[in-house]
């Protein structure tokens, strides 16, 4: 295969005028979408996606952010919901993180309430520490244990009674997004293999070589191409930040798992379940559950990872037989920069760190938003605009992994090598040691994330923090800024929301059910 041929070499003041988007999925559809809506017709958009590459197919969970990216490409939620076996999702709960028996906590998405205006978690120490953190200072774990959706079935599309996300097919979305921005958006669908990359002479990418349509040309090349990175990785060798020695997660089994009756509960958070040497995901969607085993190699075999996966399913309501799961492998890490030249890696070609937390959609929109909004208006402009792309995920990263890594450093389970070396100090980031110690003095506040576009705010830290059974130093003395009797009027009002909101929701399935049949109101 050649992938190197010298064309003329173009005046680097040129207009950006094509984007061509390489490999499809949900990160290269949404890729598209964003790019195409924003700039309409003063863009052309290509997606160029090759027959002989399937797409990874999992990656079933989004954050909030998703709502308004769908409506940004101009969807009907309704729609989306029917076409893409999506559910409603509305945080996380852990169980068995902390000690290994049945212990649980949740990661909602709606913020404490008061929060800002109190130290809640002064005040939930010295009055109600025998009620769990997120469930004395939010409603929205008691809707997610009940089954509650999130919303009525008159409140409008994306809008929320209390905020939410999705769990979704995702081999369906992608097939969602590739027919919206096809017949909605005018991207230029091309189905072709790549078979070689055409360079200028100044070391850009002048145009992909493929098998059928000949040399395609473009001013910017946007890399969806997966975890082979074809254009980032394989071509211009950006190496790959290896995390390793830090999240030790490196493989995953995934089944689709039926109901037990077509009137299941559908779950209305990710449930995350911890193992000997990984975690078991559990998501419900309309038609059935997806279940995965993530684990480390270094730790277990795949046969002892696919017994617990199985062991799981037979205790949670699947049948004895639900087929071969399917094995992914992946080296958790990210690249040494994500835009070189004129190519800009979304997707698992910029990285890929572990499923928890469902981070890894959320960096998509993050990436094809910024990419869309800052898209350089000349080929001489683009340098400057990769060097904050680059800065901008370079930090958020950074801030993906300290996060993830913070739910694993707080556990009391020392049961497994897999346990005890996550807790071991030289596993974990001196950023992340450093603000624990901080944190035991005053909680995770504003002034830990300065940015305005933090990946988790302060108020995600806390779930976890006293999820996890984290406590601060006993010894610290009142402060007037404590607020106890602010915090206490916060206390009261989420359990006075929680009392309103359980009898007034519908349950996730009841919901669903009324939107295949008769969609929801569109805001107008």
């Amino acid at each position: 295969m050649q992938f190197f041929r010298y064309y003329e070499a173009r005046p680097v003041t040129e207009a950006i005028q094509h984007v061509m988007v390489v490999g499809g999925g949900s990160a290269g559809w949404l890729t598209a979408a964003l790019i195409a809506a924003e700039h309409g017709a003063g863009l052309r958009v290509s997606l160029l996606e090759s027959p002989d590459v399937a797409t990874i197919g999992v990656g079933e969970g989004t954050w909030p952010t998703m709502r308004d990216t769908l409506r940004r490409i101009g969807v009907s939620e309704s729609d989306f919901l029917r076409e893409c076996d999506a559910s409603f999702k509305q945080g996380s709960q852990f169980v068995g993180w902390v000690d290994g028996g049945d212990d649980y906590y949740f990661h909602p998405f709606v913020l404490p309430q008061g929060y800002g205006d109190a130290n809640l978690v002064a005040h939930w120490l010295r009055a109600h520490s025998q009620v769990p953190f997120a469930d004395l200072v939010s409603f929205q774990p008691h809707l997610c244990v009940a089954g509650k959706a999130p919303k009525q079935a008159q409140t409008p599309e994306f809008a929320a009674v209390a905020n939410y996300a999705y769990h979704l097919d995702a081999g369906k979305f992608g097939l969602f997004l590739r027919q919206h921005c096809v017949d909605k958006l005018g991207v230029q669908h091309v189905q072709d293999h790549v078979i070689g990359v055409n360079s200028n002479e100044n070391g850009d990418i002048a145009s992909l070589q493929t098998r059928s349509s000949g040399a395609l040309a473009a001013e910017l090349f946007v890399d969806c191409s997966g975890l082979q990175s074809l254009l980032l990785g394989r071509h211009f060798g950006i190496g790959l930040v290896s995390q390793q020695h830090v999240l030790f997660n490196d493989s995953a089994l995934a089944l689709q798992v039926p109901y037990a009756a077509r009137d299941s509960p559908i779950a209305s958070q990710t449930i995350s379940t911890a193992q000997r040497n990984g975690w078991i995901w559990d998501i419900g969607l309309p038609t059935r559950r997806g279940i995965g085993h993530v684990y480390s190699s270094a730790h277990t075999s795949d046969a002892a990872a696919e017994q617990e996966l199985r062991n799981y399913v037979a205790r949670h309501g699947g049948p004895s037989d639900c087929g071969t799961p399917r094995k992914l492998s992946f080296q958790p890490g990210y690249r040494e920069k994500f835009w070189h030249r004129n190519c800009v890696a979304i997707g698992l070609s910029s990285g890929f760190i572990e499923p928890l937390e469902a981070s890894a959609l959320a960096l998509v929109e993050l990436a094809a938003t910024m990419v869309s909004e800052q898209m350089p208006a000349t080929r001489a402009a683009m340098d400057l605009v990769a060097q904050r792309f680059n800065d901008a995920f370079s930090y958020r990263w950074g801030r993906v992994i300290d996060f993830l890594k913070l739910h694993y450093v707080l556990t009391r389970r020392t049961d497994s090598d897999y346990w005890r070396d996550h807790c071991r100090a030289e596993s974990i980031p001196q950023r992340l040691i450093d603000q624990l110690e901080l944190w035991r003095q005053v909680p995770p506040s504003r002034y830990d994330f300065t940015r305005v576009d933090e990946m988790f705010p302060s108020a995600s830290y806390q779930y976890v923090l006293y999820g996890m059974g984290f406590r601060p130093d006993p010894t610290r003395a009142p402060r007037a800024s404590d607020h106890p009797e602010v915090a206490d009027r916060a206390f009261r009002e989420a359990a006075s929301l929680t009392r309103r909101m359980l009898p007034a929701l519908p349950s996730n399935r009841e919901l669903l059910a009324h939107i295949r049949q008769h969609g929801l109101p569109r805001d107008r």
